[in-house]
């Protein structure tokens, strides 16, 4: 899951960067995932490689190492932050340019304390997460990157943070606060042991779905209750009924974190449908299996950005049973109800001709979309039913990008339709797609949410 929102505050700045981050111990009861098989459809496991090598492909997608330096691990994608982007960097083993010339020491100080040989790093790079990763599985990882293609060249990008956060010895003391970001918890089962370890480590979950402090660390009395992500929100997912994933069952959380698509539910986009197509999607079947159960356990807590209930009465039914796979049908309906409603309402301005106009070609005329082409469904998702309604505003303002690399890239329509436009898109479509009763988003709900 993919970190937006790092950031040093002045409290930091005002602590002595000469101070030393304490190891913490290791639990006895953490998992090494050498005992997992990678996956059949994992990059770069080659017959050539050691069982260790691959079995570290494996833990560089559980990682999720991809969302941030690329599929060849070149670097440069920008991590925004309030005060500026970071630049991930190169980690192939190229000499000059990349990790070439770490020992495995090296790569473990990075991964776990977030030094490297000549200067600190940023918690961009999650180590308050990975400081609990089993030295097993750093093995592995640190074998497998000896396998990867060398890129022998720097990222077109790198950081540079106005003073005084371009001065990294003021991590060491950020890291006494915040490092570790978890704790590990007492009476679970084996199978939560591992989600536990998945979720808070590998994964590292907290870091998107996690407010932060004062120090701009987790806070950790609010653990997986749902943060900001600059144009993004990271939800809930705690087990409460209302605010978070209570009423998933475990099979559903599989289910969303293999396919990044729950029916009437849910749809990933943004950051969570990275994390989706760069990792979960890959998971072996135990280990999905093993967070699902870890999610259902973990302290429940109740947030103001609450579900409304789906009335299923509400919700429409597809206009035929094959609108939502005949292209043709689609199209031609489309054009009739663009027609009528252009007519009837004298004006282009109309919820439902904004939504025609902007949405329905992707969407469908009846929210069902196309899902054989990769179109979502947007009948009964969650993100149209919270009583806040700022994630819908964000996806048709900046558009999103689904899970799997074949699904249509959502436009945003920020520079195409004003403020109020907005407001009345959204809600036509949180009444007549999410079942609610009413909505009453306005202009300048739109503005301040955007803004």
């Amino acid at each position: 899951m993919k970190p937006t929102g790092i950031v040093l505050s002045a409290t930091l700045l005002s602590i002595a960067s000469s101070a030393v981050m304490a190891d913490s111990a290791r639990s006895p009861h953490v998992t090494s995932l050498l005992n997992i098989s990678p996956a059949t459809s994992l990059l770069n496991v080659s017959p050539m490689n050691s069982d260790l090598a691959n079995r570290g492909a494996y833990i560089a997608r559980t990682a999720d190492c991809m969302a941030c330096h690329r599929e060849d691990y070149s670097g440069g994608i920008a991590i925004e932050t309030p005060t500026g982007n970071i630049y991930s960097t190169n980690i192939t083993p190229s000499q000059r340019y990349g990790i070439g010339n770490y020992t495995e020491i090296y790569f473990k100080k990075a991964l776990q304390k977030g030094r490297a040989p000549t200067h600190q790093l940023y918690p961009a790079m999650p180590y308050p997460s990975y400081h609990g990763m089993a030295d097993a599985d750093i093995s592995a990882l640190f074998a497998y990157f000896q396998t990867v293609p060398p890129i022998e060249m720097p990222p077109e990008k790198t950081t540079h943070l106005p003073f005084p956060l371009n001065i990294r010895t003021l991590m060491l003391a950020w890291n006494v606060i915040n490092v570790p970001s978890t704790k590990n918890r007492a009476g679970l089962t084996q199978t939560q042991q591992r989600g536990e370890y998945l979720v808070n480590n590998l994964e590292h979950c907290g870091t998107c779905h996690t407010p932060r402090n004062l120090t701009q660390g987790l806070d950790k009395e609010k653990y997986l209750s749902g943060a900001p992500l600059g144009k993004w929100y990271a939800p809930n997912i705690t087990p409460d009924n209302d605010s978070g994933i209570g009423r998933w069952s475990e099979g559903d959380i599989v289910t969303y974190l293999r396919s990044g698509l729950l029916d009437k539910r849910a749809y990933a986009g943004g950051p969570m449908a990275e994390a989706i197509a760069h990792s979960t999607r890959y998971l072996s079947d135990e280990d999905l299996i093993a967070m699902a159960s870890y999610l259902k356990v973990v302290p429940i807590i109740k947030t103001d950005d609450y579900l409304l209930p789906v009335d299923m009465s509400r919700l429409p039914n597809p206009l035929s049973s094959s609108i939502t796979y005949n292209l043709i049908e689609q199209k031609d309906y489309l054009a009739q109800e663009k027609s009528a409603t252009n007519a009837g309402s004298n004006t282009n301005n109309s919820p439902k001709a904004l939504y025609l106009a902007a949405c329905a070609s992707c969407h469908g005329v009846d929210g069902y979309a196309q899902p054989d082409a990769r179109y979502a469904s947007i009948v009964g998702l969650s993100s149209i039913r919270r009583v806040k309604p700022d994630a819908l505003i964000n996806v048709i303002a900046y558009g999103a990008k689904g899970a799997l690399n074949t699904a249509p890239k959502m436009p945003g329509f920020d520079k195409e339709l004003s403020h109020a436009q907005i407001a009345s898109i959204t809600n036509y479509v949180r009444v007549n797609f999410g079942g609610l009763p009413s909505s009453n988003v306005s202009a300048a709900d739109v503005k301040r949410i955007l803004k």
